[in-house]
């Protein structure tokens, strides 16, 4: 492992709510970024299919339709959307942190917002699901749980990763800190709309991930990776056609940017903001070291006779049958590139992981 590493922060909108154009995109966008120098390519919360504003901007009774078609196009993990990302990480020899809508074996309207970080010999490193959906989110997505609180090493450095709002708890954060954590990817939506704009006091999303960014980044004494969605012409016309009394909250309301922080908490490298593309920064991962000196809360800045933080990383599921468990779809799953958690859930079992 280098000192010095290149990565890379896209701020791309989907191919709304069509996750295998969004997969070519996004396998696209990778290239590209990998032309470019990056050895790790992080993508916006959910990029796949797409982050679901609707829910920002209708009552549930009127978004049915849409959440129906929000299932039918998430990704399974062991689909061909993620077997077809693990190629191309292999293939480029990249890291890729990749946003998705997840589907489930269990339920047809069980879905989570998930992460899937992938390494380059095309191997999951890691499989995380927000552990609580925030605000108008909790119409879409279910919780998840633990088993993805975890920093993995990769040849960029230790990598973790939370979702949006997770970003807001200290408690998550400190879980990946006491990891060693060296590069940490916070994602987010393209918009994040509170209030009707002529009301006021609407939400100002690149202020508050600035502000959690750097929290997070000189704390841990960690870079960190700010990728953002993108609204794009096709995604708002998409919404205007189905109700145009939303042109005023879609199109004064912040967009979400793209950009770095060091481990100082200052950003850093490329910003994006008002147009898709791919933002790098040069991490210069010896930069981590120094200021331990200064804080370092997971080792000698802390009291750990006073506060004890326990982590339950055990993948949860909706039941276990006993009487139903099989090894014969094991190998089928492996094919497919399943980790070892998911052959344990379908047959039956579980791992805590």
């Amino acid at each position: 492992m280098t000192s010095s590493v290149k990565v890379a922060a896209v701020h791309a909108a989907p191919v709304f709510l069509d996750r295998a154009a969004t997969t070519a995109k996004a396998i696209s966008i990778i290239r590209e970024a990998a032309r470019g120098g990056a050895q790790l390519v992080a993508f916006p919360e959910t990029y796949i299919p797409a982050f679901p504003v609707w829910a920002a901007l209708w009552a549930p009774i009127e978004n049915h339709d849409l959440f129906v078609l929000m299932a039918e196009q998430s990704v399974a993990i062991t689909g061909p959307e993620i077997a077809a990302l693990r190629r191309e990480a292999k293939s480029l020899g990249v890291t890729i942190s990749m946003g998705i809508s997840e589907s489930s074996p269990t339920s047809v309207g069980l879905i989570w917002n998930s992460n899937v970080l992938i390494g380059p010999d095309g191997a999951i490193l890691n499989h995380h699901r927000k552990l609580v959906p925030t605000f108008y989110e909790k119409l879409i997505w279910a919780a998840g749980d633990g088993a993805g609180l975890r920093v993995v090493d990769t040849p960029v450095g230790r990598v973790g990763n939370l979702i949006c709002g997770e970003n807001t708890n200290p408690l998550a954060r400190y879980a990946l800190m006491a990891q060693a954590e060296q590069i940490h990817i916070s994602s987010w939506p393209p918009m994040w709309p509170t209030r009707r704009p002529s009301a006021g006091g609407n939400f100002n999303n690149v202020a508050a991930n600035r502000i959690r960014a750097s929290a997070h980044s000189f704390e841990a004494k960690a870079f960190g990776i700010i990728t953002a969605g993108f609204m794009d012409a096709a995604m708002r016309d998409f919404l205007i056609a189905r109700d145009s009394s939303v042109i005023d909250v879609i199109d004064r309301t912040q967009r979400a940017a793209s950009f770095f922080v060091d481990p100082t908490g200052e950003v850093f490298g490329d910003t994006l903001q008002d147009q898709e593309g791919i933002a790098y920064a040069e991490c210069d991962l010896q930069r981590c070291v120094e200021p331990k000196q200064f804080h370092d809360v997971v080792g000698y800045y802390n009291r750990f006779d006073v506060f004890d933080l326990k982590v339950n990383r055990k993948r949860l599921i909706s039941a276990t049958f006993i009487d139903a468990v099989t090894t014969d779809i094991a190998p089928e799953l492996a094919e497919q590139g399943a980790t070892a958690e998911a052959i344990a859930f379908h047959n039956g079992g579980s791992l805590d992981s």
